[in-house]
Formats: C-alpha cells, structure tokens, sequence
C-alpha cells in the first residue's frame, strides 16, 4: 500500500508538471501573439510620426498669407486632444500624441475669410473679446493698430444688452477668441442677434457662431500669428494707412522658434 501511494504521488508531480509546461508554453505562445501585435501597432504609429511640413500641405500656396514654417513655428496647427463633430471638417489627421492637427492650407483660407468678413466693420462697429491671457498681449496690439475697442481678460457683463448701464455701448458684432472662454459675449450677442466671428479650436462647438476661423486658440504664439495675419487684411481693406509690426513683435522670442520636424 505505502508503495502504491507514492506511486500515486509521483504519477500526480509527473501530470502537475506536465500541465505546468503546457501552460507555460502557451503563455509563451500568447506574449508572442501580443508582441507580435504591439509590434504592428509600433508601425502604425511611427507612420503618423512624419516631417509635417511635408504632408499637411502636399505643395506651397502661392497665395498663402504667410510661409508654412511660420505657421508651424507659431503651433497654430496644433490642436488639443479633444474633436467635436463641428471641427472635425478641419483637421487633417491626428499626431502619435493624440493631438488633432489642422490642415494648415485650409487655416489659411479661413483666416483671410475671417478677416475679411471681419473688415466689413469698421472699427467703432466691432469689439473683440479674450478672456484668455495668452492672448492679450496679441488682442492688445491688434486693438491698438485697428481701433477695434477690446475686451481682455475680463468681458463685463450686460456691456452691450443694458442700456441702463454707464458703460453700455451699441456694436455691430463681435469677435471672440474662444467661444468657450468668452461664452458670456457670445451669450450676449446671440441676445441682441449680432454675428459673431470666432477661433476655434478642435474642442470648441460652433453654435451661434457666423463666421468661424479654426485653429489653436490656447496659444500666445498662435494667437499672435492669428491676430497678426488678421490686421494686415483688416488694415488693407479698411484702407487704414496703419504700419503692421513685424511678427516678432506679436510673438515673444520668435527668432528663436523652430518649427517641428
């Protein structure tokens, strides 16, 4: 009898161990399926990883406002994580990061849109508003070089819908930066039905909103590239006589920006 049991316990080892290395080998089969498989999503991703300067404009716009590096280096192509089913027309893939970018070439033609819709105020017809700081230094100078009076940083409340305030003043649209940022503006004049022109980026919505100018609205340099682009068009056809400051002065250290590879 002793001997049958230890009979019996060697035949049990002997079949754990058996089942010990079926389970290991088709462990070992099932990290190769998975390496295997991590291995063609790498790909798929190094494929996303390309020169952009290449593939968001397949050729140079003859008549593009500015050069397409100067775009790149301003980010105003990059957008954020986030694509609402009304921006989606606008982006052109999205980056190994999970950013969304812009097609460069189309921004282009929206901004010279924007801004000549824009140019069909004169600037005692228009305000423009930015909550965001990263845009103030941009709305700032784009106030002063146009004369299109300003909001920064602080929109106040009721300014164009109350007549009973000290500070109301009547306007023919508005120009906001961010229709999420400056929704009380765009509150306001959905209230006394004025058209509203706006940037916006990847995350926005575009309801109630006339004239959109998609692209990185979260940006200084983006922002300044923008609002740059903006008052040369805007000067020209409103025939300001107004000298626009070179870029640098719209963009902190833009000698030293680089675009992406």
């Amino acid at each position: 009898m002793p001997r049958a049991k230890k009979s019996d316990s060697v035949s049990d080892n002997v079949e754990e161990t058996v089942k010990k290395i079926s389970s290991s080998s088709e462990h070992e089969k099932k990290l190769a399926q998975l390496k295997e498989k991590a291995a063609k999503l790498a790909e798929g991703i190094k494929s996303e990883d390309v020169d952009i300067r290449k593939k968001i404009k397949p050729e140079e716009k003859k008549d593009a406002l500015a050069p397409i590096e100067d775009y790149l280096k301003s980010s105003i192509h990059l957008g954020t994580r986030a694509i609402t089913p009304d921006m989606k027309p606008y982006v052109y893939k999205r980056r190994a990061d999970s950013l969304a970018v812009f097609n460069t070439s189309l921004l282009d033609d929206k901004i010279k849109e924007g801004a000549e819709y824009l140019a069909q105020y004169a600037p005692d017809e228009a305000i423009v508003v930015c909550k965001r700081e990263s845009g103030a230094k941009a709305v700032e100078l784009f106030s002063k070089i146009t004369g299109i009076r300003a909001f920064i940083k602080k929109y106040p409340a009721g300014i164009i819908t109350n007549p009973n305030l000290d500070n109301f003043l009547e306007t023919e649209m508005i120009f906001v930066c961010d229709p999420w940022t400056d929704k009380s503006a765009l509150i306001d004049a959905k209230r006394i039905k004025i058209p509203v022109l706006a940037i916006c980026d990847t995350n926005n919505y575009t309801a109630d909103i006339d004239k959109i100018i998609p692209g990185n609205n979260k940006s200084a340099k983006s922002l300044g590239m923008i609002f740059y682009l903006i008052a040369k068009i805007y000067v020209e056809k409103r025939k300001l006589g107004v000298k626009i400051p070179p870029v640098s002065e719209w963009i902190d250290n833009w000698e030293n920006l680089q675009p992406p590879k």
